[in-house]
């Protein structure tokens, strides 16, 4: 035994201080691992649909539907499996409207807890005792223990008569019942993965940042929107401005205003002023949304998107002239606009400008931002800076995001592995060296967190700007396309110019061999591993598939955002890998106020067997820990680590 090795078998006997604790721990940790795995969830691009994608978690997409089915389909009437279902995903308001209707009886109560703790027992049939222990409120805990671990049937009956009675008795049989529908929520997603793209476009992804941080086991991998709010809190400038203006073209002052307390009474009053006779056509919002606690007239979130637009073009040809190494020099368009004609210059070609009013732009230095527009954007990122729930949120994605993730074989990130024409790794450079594939990854990550977490200097801003070219940079893993052509769209009137080429990998990832060759390249079995991404769309209803390269590749943007429903004929997917399968849901678009939203469910790959927690990551972790406690059972056994009397962990 090495000094290093006693050092750490020393630390582990102050957790486990003798023969008995270490044996026990080794006996526990081995049971735990012979249990089914818990059930994945993968979910891609919500992009602010807060309404559906809280949906898809209360109903943990159509499973707790067909966990009711299943244990109850056979003695229950559909009519009441529905009802029982609607109550589960939303308790408050189902007893609401049953109180008023007349129908929130005893009977009802009675036998809506007999089948909610049916539905419960199937639910949680794969956690251990104290996993389950621990979903339930603690006010609850000893009751629903004793009705979940009965296992004489004659005694059963009897024993849940007993309970129900008292619980209807005591008046608590509302609370009972609310409580009862959340555990069965909890319970029904063991682990959640969100493939990237929280923000932007719909109205509230505070409301989802708020609930994604209730879980008790979630991960992120970063997509180009989310890492635009990111840089936008590390203080880069153009992401600010970029936040903005996406937030002004869907007219989302909710998330802005009353989500995070953002305030917008500078750029208003400097919008109203600059552009108070401009109509600002183009600039008028695409309103998929209605604010409810920060409605604005039209005409001003014109002006205010155009002002901030502006402000972001300047921006934005500003960072492209301090990193030539991004070779971005065609993006910068800017200094090519003639004010007083009108037009730009783009590819060798001059075009006429859709709008011609640029009272800000100074001629002879196009790039810079005036006085007025440069306190703007001092308030503005002030109040970035200082919103305490915005950092709440962006700490979060920083601490339980990445740019990818390996879990159980599988391969999650976003957009793409950049690649050539030629099916090549291509590289981006980085603080002076090439980056490509993994360790483009993992170089990005890290700068990332730099421009979080770095207080200031110069690798804080340089890291900052890199947050930029992931939003919209032509190599960019998170973008994946030759250009954003944001520009085009708003300010000429050719369609051909608003193309955006997706990088060669969305070719290539169709090919089975490729995607093993990236599984390889992350250190998984190609053979059983699968790459998991978002980003792009799937139109199902032009016949496209989700499922790609043979089951190799799963692409699960399918349009949860509202935006996206008439593309791609659907409202989303959610990718479900329990102990015995790999699933797909397809989701109906979320309507509010119907229960019914049971998604269409996709067998995509059956398993050769069932997946236990020993098959799984958490199981490997779990035998490395059952290993070291071994080793620890052998030197106290040896004499070589002593012995101690057991300490109550309560006083710790």
């Amino acid at each position: 035994m090495t000094l290093m090795d006693k050092k750490y078998l020393q630390l582990l006997s102050k957790e486990f201080p003798n023969i008995d604790s270490a044996a026990s721990e080794i006996v526990n940790l081995s049971a735990i691992r012979s249990l089914p795995k818990g059930t994945e969830y993968f979910f891609s691009d919500m992009h602010g649909e807060y309404e559906a994608f809280l949906h898809m978690l209360k109903s943990a997409s159509g499973m707790i539907k067909i966990k009711i089915d299943l244990t109850l389909g056979k003695t229950v009437s559909s009519a009441e499996r529905e009802a029982l279902a609607a109550l589960i995903y939303y308790p408050d308001k189902e007893q609401k409207r049953l109180k008023k209707a007349g129908l929130l009886t005893d009977e009802w109560r009675s036998l809506t807890i007999y089948r909610l703790i049916i539905v419960l027992e199937a639910v949680s049939a794969k956690y251990t005792r104290s996993r389950v222990r621990n979903s339930i409120p603690q006010d609850m805990v000893y009751i629903l223990d004793e009705l979940l671990n009965v296992t004489d049937d004659i005694v059963k009956d009897y024993y849940y008569d007993v309970i129900i009675t008292t619980i209807l008795d005591t008046g608590i049989a509302d609370h009972f019942i609310k409580e009862l529908c959340k555990v069965i929520q909890s319970l029904a997603i063991d682990s959640l993965h969100i493939i990237g793209d929280i923000f932007d476009r719909g109205p509230r992804a505070d409301i989802i940042m708020d609930e994604l941080m209730k879980m008790h086991d979630v991960d992120i991998q970063w997509g180009n929107h989310d890492i635009s709010w990111m840089g936008a809190v590390s203080g880069n400038r153009a992401l600010i401005a970029n936040v903005i203006r996406i937030s002004m073209r869907y007219n989302n002052f909710d998330i802005l205003e009353d989500g995070y307390g953002l305030n917008l009474r500078a750029l208003a009053v400097f919008a109203g002023e600059v552009y108070k006779d401009d109509p600002c056509t183009i600039f008028m919002p695409h309103t998929l949304d209605d604010n409810i606690y920060d409605p604005v007239d039209t005409q001003l979130v014109a002006k205010m998107h155009k002002a901030i637009t502006i402000i972001q073009l300047k921006l934005e040809s500003q960072l492209i002239k301090r990193h030539p190494e991004w070779g971005m020099d065609d993006r910068e368009l800017f200094s090519n606009i003639d004010t007083e004609k009108g037009t730009v210059k783009l590819g060798g070609k001059t075009y006429d400008l859709l709008d011609k009013n640029f009272p800000t732009v100074d001629k002879a230095d196009p790039l810079a931002l005036t006085d007025e527009e440069n306190e703007l954007m001092t308030v503005l990122a002030n109040s970035f800076m200082h919103s305490d729930k915005l950092c709440e949120h962006m700490r979060f994605l920083y601490t339980n995001g990445s740019m990818y993730k390996t879990i159980n074989g599988n391969l999650l990130f976003h957009g793409c592995i950049p690649l050539d024409e030629k099916g090549e790794l291509l590289s981006v450079k980085i603080e002076g060296e090439e980056y490509s594939g993994k360790a483009l990854l993992d170089k990005l990550d890290e700068v990332a967190n730099k421009a979080y977490f770095l207080h200031s200097g110069d690798e804080k801003e340089n890291s900052a700007d890199l947050l930029w070219y992931l939003w919209c940079g032509p190599r960019s893993p998170l973008y994946g396309k030759d250009k954003m052509a944001f520009f085009e769209r708003y300010f000429i009137d050719d369609h051909d110019l608003h193309t955006e080429n997706y990088n060669a990998y969305y070719q290539f990832s169709e090919n089975a061999d490729v995607c093993m060759k990236i599984l390889e390249m992350f250190g998984l079995d190609p053979e059983k591993g699968h790459i998991i991404n978002g980003h792009v769309p799937v139109k199902i209803k032009n016949g496209e598939s989700p499922v790609k390269a043979g089951g190799k590749l799963f692409v699960i943007d399918g349009g949860i955002s509202k935006a996206y429903q008439n593309a791609t004929g659907i409202a989303g997917y959610t990718l479900i890998c329990d102990s015995h399968s790999l699933n797909l849901a397809e989701h109906k678009p979320f309507i509010a106020g119907e229960s019914e939203h049971t998604p269409t469910l996709h067998l995509v790959e059956r398993f050769d067997h069932r997946a236990n927690i020993c098959d799984t990551d958490r199981g490997e972790e779990l035998l490395a820990k059952i290993n070291d406690l071994r080793e620890l059972l052998k030197a106290y056994r040896s004499g070589i680590i002593k012995q101690k009397k057991d300490i109550d962990r309560r006083t710790l």
